[in-house]
């Protein structure tokens, strides 16, 4: 009975079967490590029930499993609930505040428990470290690093390598090797430590340095040692001394662990490697939801917007990890490529399900929360939806530059110009200073909406009034604009006399402006000049081409056709998609690859006879 419950949470809905403390602790440690919230409630209240709530061991265990499971307000009323907590709840709730990125609630924690007179062990200071750490502060540190010496500490690898791993992330070099050099034994662990500490603030040198030093002192690489090498070469982006790491990980068995394949697939996918990144994550016989989502941001990362959506459709099916708020945030990118709506909207109900961006239990905003919310805004604004994006901008507790840009942004897309104008000096009068994309915003506003005037007003006024200067994203919403209006002669003039080089993105909209309103010398003029800045791109050729279509000079229509042989340049097929409740779907010009094409191409024909038209083929 017991192995059953360890190998799967489910068998926990069965409360009868759980006759003592001992038991019920050990699925709750079960819970905790699947973040299996639904069934350690229940686990609480059965527990209640039968009075095991008296026990130490008890309070300790429920503490760890809501921390676990993200539930840190029940973890801090069980917590409240002991009348005199020991150490082990005092350790408990410090690490559960450091576990869910919370260390002021933690520090706080830690000065009652010293007001308490609750005598503190090896495990209390490592979660100490980390949270004064968390907060940025040096003397806090550096008093920890006291109290460690004034309790017979300091000869402690674990306690050693907390205070280490914190002088480094202050970049206190001399301190963290002052300690080290003072640690009588230097094992694995300490070594990690600096390992690790130097990976993080970019001191890659001194971590490849440190690992080789490991090694002459005839220890062993562990699994944390693999993952902080792994975390450098990731960020160097060193492929080869990557695949070297592989190997080593595999002839040391360590291919197994959750934590080594995790870094294995972020490592691939940051070098561009897609195909060996899957190839771990598939040959994984346990996953966390951190393999979720190293490899649901690697799809993302190789713009493959339907891999994404369908890995996280299969991560909803599989029911053993509840996405978080990295999942959701890699997740509704794709939903804005996609304009897959549905999709978005279903995570936006599930994040209001699961209270994510809604601040943590301190009450304190949080960075993450204006970036999850920024993300959903941008998903609906790329959907059209704009009523709703505003609706969640009005309810947001804080908002950033990007909140304000996503916003403005979205109406200018939309062609709400006033909208976005309106919004952009809101935002100047809560004193939040205009960047380079919010004018990029404010001119595409003023471009979409024909609002000529003020997008001069607004070019003329960047740098003088809001100091911020120009680029050539700028100039070519301006341009653009001019030519919509079919200002042709004040587009090439600001063209030609810009401060800024043009590139082939500006010509192309000029370009396509001299189309728009037949004027056949300025478009050769910008034909030509698309060609040289661009001769491989297929986008140039077929708008010169579509121009002398235009006006009917059609031989050279053939020598542009002509060119693209030559220079064997093709023409990207046309690509569209649909948005089921079985994900989004998606068809090429001519595609004969989705499973469904003869039923698919059979309506088709049926819809083109009754139009009176002819078969498709």
């Amino acid at each position: 009975m017991y192995k059953t419950l360890i190998k799967t949470p489910n068998s926990l809905r069965s409360f009868s079967s759980l006759p003592n403390l001992t038991s019920c602790i050990t699925s709750l440690q079960l819970c905790a490590n699947h973040t299996d919230l639904q069934q350690g409630k229940k686990l609480h209240s059965y527990m209640l029930v039968n009075g095991f709530l008296t026990s130490p061991l008890t309070i300790t265990s429920l503490i760890n499993m809501y921390s676990k499971c993200h539930f840190i307000s029940h973890a801090f009323s069980v917590f409240n609930s002991s009348s005199e907590p020991n150490v082990f709840a005092y350790n408990a709730i410090i690490a559960g505040f450091i576990f869910n990125d919370m260390p002021k609630p933690a520090l706080r924690v830690y000065e009652k428990m010293r007001v308490a007179g609750v005598m503190m062990d090896k495990f209390t200071f490592p979660c100490v470290v980390k949270a004064v750490s968390g907060c940025e502060d040096v003397v806090g540190l550096k008093k920890v690093h006291g109290l460690v010496f004034k309790f017979g500490l300091d000869h402690d690898l674990f306690v050693g390598s907390a205070v280490v791993h914190g002088y480094l992330k202050f970049e206190l070099l001399g301190d963290a090797h002052q300690m080290f050099d003072e640690m009588p034994d230097r094992d694995v662990v300490l070594w990690n430590a600096m390992i690790n500490g130097y990976a993080q603030i970019g001191e890659f040198g001194n971590a490849l340095d440190c690992l080789q030093k490991l090694i002459a002192d005839e220890n062993v690489p562990s699994r944390f040692t693999v993952t902080g090498i792994l975390s450098v070469l990731t960020l160097k982006g060193d492929l080869y001394n990557g695949k070297t790491m592989h190997g080593l990980v595999t002839k040391m068995g360590y291919f197994s662990g959750i934590a080594v394949c995790n870094a294995l697939i972020d490592m691939y996918g940051k070098c561009k490697c897609f195909l060996d990144a899957l190839g771990i994550f598939e040959l994984m016989e346990t996953k966390d939801v951190y393999s979720w989502n190293s490899i649901i941001g690697v799809h993302q990362q190789s713009g493959d917007h339907e891999g994404t959506l369908k890995l996280f459709d299969q991560m909803l099916r599989d029911k053993v990890f509840c996405p978080d708020l990295v999942t959701v945030t890699t997740v509704l990118p794709a939903c804005s490529h996609l304009a897959a709506l549905r999709h978005g909207k279903e995570i936006h109900a599930y994040m209001i399900t699961k209270g994510l961006g809604k601040g943590k239990d301190d009450g304190e905003d949080r960075a993450d929360d204006a970036y999850i919310n920024n993300a959903v805004m941008d998903m609906y604004g790329k959907c059209g939806c704009m009523r709703e994006a505003r609706l969640v901008f009005d309810h947001m507790g804080s908002k950033d530059s990007a909140s304000w840009n996503i916003m403005i942004m979205g109406y200018a897309m939309h062609g709400f110009g006033n909208e976005a104008l309106n919004l952009f000096h809101e935002m100047c009068e809560v004193d939040l200073l205009p960047d380079e994309v919010t004018f990029v915003g404010v001119l595409s506003a003023c471009n979409h909406a024909g609002l000529v005037k003020e997008g001069q007003e607004f070019l003329s006024q960047m740098k003088s009034k809001y100091k911020v200067s120009p680029t050539v994203e700028h100039y070519t919403c301006v341009i653009d604009m001019f030519g919509r209006a079919g200002l042709l002669n004040q587009a090439y003039g600001l063209l030609s006399e810009m401060p800024i080089e043009a590139n082939s993105v500006v010509w192309r909209a000029f370009l396509a402006a001299c189309r728009l309103h037949g004027d056949a010398n300025l478009a050769t003029i910008a034909a030509r000049k698309v060609i040289d800045l661009e001769p491989e791109h297929c986008g140039s050729y077929v708008l010169m081409s579509n121009v002398y279509g235009t006006f009917g000079r059609y031989e050279e229509v053939s020598d542009v056709r002509l060119n693209m042989r030559q220079q064997n340049v093709k023409k990207t097929p046309g690509c569209s998609w649909i948005e089921f409740g079985d994900g989004v779907h998606v068809f090429g010009t001519g595609d004969r690859t989705h499973p469904d094409e003869d039923s698919i191409y059979s309506e088709l024909n049926s819809l083109y006879i009754s139009m009176g038209l002819c078969h498709m083929t």
